[in-house]
Parts: C-alpha cells; sequence; structure tokens
C-alpha cells in the first residue's frame, strides 16, 4: 500500500506576512509544495491531501489545484478554529488556527493507509521523502504505534534573518526518539547554536537533530490525537495563542509508552520562507537544482503519473 502525503496548509505566516504556501518559486509557477509532491511522488507516495483554512478554499479549487496532470489523487480537508468538540467556547480574540497537531487530526476522514506530515512552506529534499516512503512501506499492519520521522541536522536548518523553532530531539542507542522539545527563538551566534530562554542564551550542540514538521504515522495516531487534543482544550481554550503541536503529542504518547517513533537521519539541507528576506535564497537553490537536472523547467508539463 502507497503511502498518503499530509500538506498542513492552513498556518498564517505571521512573521512572513502574506499567504506564502501559494507563492510562486520555480520558473514556471511552482510553489514550494510542487517541489515537495513533485518529490513523494518519486519516492513512491501514492496520493496527496491538503489541509487548507476556509480563506483559502476558492483559491485552491478554482486556480492551484488545477494545475496537476490528470492522474495524481488530490483532496483536501478545512481547518478552522471552530471546529472543537462540542461544549467548549474558544477566545473571541484568537485567529490562529490550532496548530499542527489540530491540523493532523482535521484529516483522519480522509486517511487510511500510513501517511507522512509535512509543512506546506518548507523544502526537504527528495531524499527525506525517500526515507520516510520507504519506513512507512515497512510497516505492514496500519494499527501498529510505529511511526517515523526525519531528523534534519540543526545547522541545515536555520534561517539567516531571525530566530526560529525546532522541534530538538533526543535520540536512544536504537535510533528511536526518547524526546522532543519545542525550543523557540534559536539563533546561530559566533559562539555557537542557541535558543533563547528567559533572556538567557542556552547551546545546543553541533549536529542535534531536529524536527522540521516531516513525521510519518499511521491511522492508529488519530483516536489518540483526538482523546489530547480535549485534554488539550480543557486546559486553553480561552487562550488566544495557545497551539496544539505535533511535537508535543509525540512526546506525550513515546512517555506514557503508547508509539515508537524511528528516527531517520536525512542530510538534506531544508530550506522555508520563515520571513520575506528568505525569498531569494530560496530562488537561488530552486534554480541551482534546475540547472543541475534534479528538476524541470516545468515540473508538471512532461509528468506521467504512472511512473
Amino acid at each position: 500500500m502507497k503511502p498518503t502525503l499530509l500538506i498542513l496548509a492552513a498556518g498564517i505566516g505571521s512573521r512572513y506576512g502574506s499567504m506564502k504556501q501559494t507563492e510562486q518559486f520555480g520558473p514556471s509557477g511552482e510553489t514550494i509544495t510542487d517541489y515537495s509532491i513533485f518529490d513523494a511522488l518519486r519516492a513512491g507516495f501514492g496520493k496527496v491531501v491538503f489541509v487548507i483554512s476556509p480563506a483559502m478554499e476558492e483559491e485552491f479549487v478554482n486556480s492551484y489545484i488545477k494545475k496537476f496532470p490528470a492522474g495524481i489523487k488530490i483532496d483536501y480537508v478545512l481547518q478552522s478554529i471552530n471546529t472543537i468538540p462540542q461544549g467548549f467556547s474558544i477566545s473571541p480574540e484568537r485567529k490562529k488556527p490550532w496548530g499542527t497537531a489540530h491540523a493532523v487530526l482535521m484529516a483522519a476522514p480522509k486517511i487510511n493507509e500510513p501517511f507522512a506530515v509535512i509543512n506546506a512552506d518548507d523544502f526537504y529534499g527528495r531524499n527525506s521523502f525517500k526515507i520516510i516512503s520507504d519506513y512507512l512501506k515497512s510497516v505492514e499492519d496500519s494499527s501498529l504505534y510505529e511511526y517515523c520521522m526525519a531528523g534534519f541536522n540543526i545547522r541545515n536548518t536555520l534561517s539567516k534573518y531571525g530566530s526560529v523553532s525546532r522541534g530538538v530531539c533526543k535520540v536512544d542507542e536504537n535510533g528511536y526518539l526518547a524526546e522532543i522539545i519545542e525550543r523557540v527563538k534559536i539563533i546561530d551566534t559566533p559562539g555557537g547554536i542557541v535558543y533563547i530562554e528567559e533572556d538567557n542564551e542556552v547551546l545546543i550542540r553541533e549536529g542535534t537533530l531536529v524536527s522540521m514538521n516531516l513525521f510519518g504515522f499511521t491511522p492508529s495516531v488519530f483516536p489518540w490525537l483526538d482523546k489530547y487534543f480535549t485534554g488539550f482544550l480543557t486546559a486553553n481554550a480561552m487562550n488566544p495563542k495557545a497551539e496544539f503541536f505535533i511535537p508535543i503529542i509525540v512526546d506525550r504518547m513515546i512517555k506514557d509508552k503508547l508509539a515508537r517513533m524511528k528516527v531517520l537521519p536525512t542530510d538534506e539541507q531544508w530550506v522555508g520562507v520563515t520571513y520575506k528576506e528568505d525569498r531569494p535564497h530560496v530562488l537561488e537553490m530552486i534554480n541551482n537544482l534546475i540547472y543541475k537536472g534534479l528538476y524541470p523547467v516545468d515540473l508538471w508539463k512532461s509528468y506521467d503519473a504512472r511512473n
């Protein structure tokens, strides 16, 4: 069974300042997401499901989705701040979605096979999709709590133009995730890579693996996401900024001994558009990869979904 690619595209990029999920970066109008889909299909994924916001639905259906060749299976679900269990009220000040784990939960009706999760605005590299696809295909029983993630070298994930947030990973002797902690305000300094906590700079060891939200799951994760989201709302429903993040849930499942997550190291260079200043670098990188022959100039013009 071919795994599914789940693309999280409903987030509002407050630091970037625009709807970056549909911004064009390739010479023929390709988005970063197009390159991820292209790489995933070549790596053996069978279909693509998007999580989008209601505000994006018209543009997505009438424009973006039509670019893909016949034979590529594309579907979508909506993530709304109002999609919560009965009995909860939310703060009128809330503007952003509930976070990445809530976005994954929204896709439960569309996915019955192992699946990978990615951010729409991150470029992961072909090998990253290959290692996740190979692992998911090895999980024969979709009910098993055997998950995986791509572990990126933290130095390959930084922005030159500001701080970033990353899920910093601790891996055990067997290559499984022992702990994942969301660190915010990570920057590169002359003294090394640090995260800032209460105005203190805490050094992060070189070579540390971090999560870029490229996870591999089976459908067994959905009931637990539902359970944990109810608990999250009990504590945070009226907090307008609280978010239900995938790394937090993964860490909880591991500590509760409900699942194991294999960390699959990748040496790929991550690039993304956290800030507007990142855009020229992304454009240059994509053009270099096209020049090297790794991508066609027009990504979908001659694509054959049967291959």
